[in-house]
């Protein structure tokens, strides 16, 4: 009986996130009542002081945050979008899909979603307009792109993966990588087709467009933000730097550093900024973390997860379906995919081999599928953030977006998922 409780708690659990609750709030509480029918609260508890100390989760989600808020105070992620954008801008032939590659690239090296979509869209949105690509296909073009994080070594759902796998970040991340490069080229080629035989492409130029001013963007301040991901990549591919300690804490600290001596700003503010971002990946990113944990350690003790291997186990397909289509439908509803990947990832993927698949793959392909439900989420933060830009309905984003998500999650599927 147990185990049908938590199946309806479970429901419960979804609907209070499509419902835009306060997911760490939700995910705990879902936990702890379950634990509670159970009679082992205390399993919840132990859980939430083990997912706090976590040292690999934590050390690098924070850092990469850290970093990050120090690229935004310097500026540098500015001068990297500008600097891209000044490129893109002269490939007038292929302007569209070069936008969502580029938006996918510079996600890669700054991770938020929400984030890169302000500063690639508030560039390239009306240098599109201006070219007279339709407002709703500039924005969609940004955000197609939101999902390039899904190969950031700062991503929460690869550092978790790798830490349940016991790969290293970059191992994990090459797991992900072709099926990650294909969904991206299907999203920006998609979108590209559509707007082409829609007449979209051409011949909307907006009176809403106005020039911006001329920023001359520092091409030593561009590649501050490329170089940790330069060096972690080095570090775990060339051998005679194997053995240099360069994880990504070190490397985010190498970049703060480098980031510090090229700009020459106050350092006492460059250090502010870094442990504030610190503190806001602990608070919320570890947050949902903390909270999934407890969440995945209700659905152990009221036998859920035991009742889901006994009945799927060897069923490759469907747990390789549960784990695409569940987080992105989940995604393109809440506009998050954060929570449903999160709470697959701590409660399924762990027993990934029981299903015939490795953890990385799994646990990578629930991060993929959620990303790609999140862009083309017209309730997502970036989708509001493009939509705003363009002076568009986000529904109208979400619309030109969703076959290209929608085909990108199949082919995710077969590439990751079987």
């Amino acid at each position: 009986m147990l185990p049908w409780v938590g199946v309806l708690i479970v429901i419960l659990t979804v609907y209070a996130i499509l419902k835009r609750y306060e997911t760490r709030l939700v995910l705990f509480t879902a936990g702890l009542l379950m634990a509670l029918i159970a009679l082992k609260p205390m399993e919840a508890f132990s859980q939430f002081q083990k997912s706090m100390t976590n040292a690999g989760l934590i050390s690098a989600i924070c850092s990469v945050m850290g970093f990050a808020y120090v690229m935004k105070l310097t500026q540098c992620d500015q001068h990297l979008v500008h600097a891209v954008a000044n490129t893109v801008a002269r490939a007038r032939a292929i302007l569209i899909p070069a936008t969502t590659i580029a938006t996918f690239l510079i996600n890669i090296a700054l991770p938020s979603a929400a984030g890169c979509a302000a500063a690639v869209g508030a560039v390239m949105i009306p240098v599109l307009m201006a070219a007279g690509v339709h407002p709703a296909v500039a924005a969609a073009a940004v955000l197609a792109g939101t999902f390039g994080s899904v190969l950031s070594p700062g991503s929460s759902h690869i550092v978790m993966v790798a830490e349940m796998s016991g790969a290293s970040v970059v191992d994990t991340i090459a797991t992900v990588t072709p099926a990650t490069v294909v969904t991206g080229l299907i999203g920006a080629g998609v979108l590209t087709i559509l707007a082409f035989l829609r007449r979209e492409d051409r011949g909307h130029a907006s009176e809403t467009v106005t020039e911006s001013p001329q920023f001359r963007p520092n091409p030593l301040y561009a590649l501050v933000p490329i170089v940790p991901l330069v060096l972690l990549v080095l570090g775990a591919t060339v051998p005679a730097m194997k053995n240099w300690g360069l994880t990504v804490p070190a490397c985010m600290l190498i970049g703060t550093i480098l980031a510090l001596l090229v700009t020459r700003m106050n350092p006492a503010e460059v250090t502010k900024s870094f442990f504030d971002g610190m503190g806001k990946a602990y608070g919320d990113v570890i947050g949902i973390i903390i909270a999934a944990g407890v969440f995945a350690a209700g659905l152990t003790q009221v036998g859920l997860i035991d009742l889901l291997l006994n009945a799927a186990t060897g069923a490759r397909g469907a747990i390789g379906a549960a784990g695409t289509w569940g987080p992105f439908l989940v995604a393109i509803l809440s506009g998050s995919g954060d929570a449903a990947t999160i709470a697959f990832n701590e409660a399924v993927t762990p027993h990934a081999a029981s299903f015939g698949l490795t953890i990385p793959k799994l646990g990578t392909l629930a991060s993929l599928a959620g990303s790609l439900g999140r862009s083309m989420s017209p309730v997502a933060g970036a989708a509001i953030i493009v939509s705003g830009i363009a002076g568009v309905n986000p529904i109208e984003v979400a619309k030109r977006n969703a076959p290209g998500m929608i085909l990108a999650s199949v082919v995710a599927f077969l590439m990751q998922g079987l």
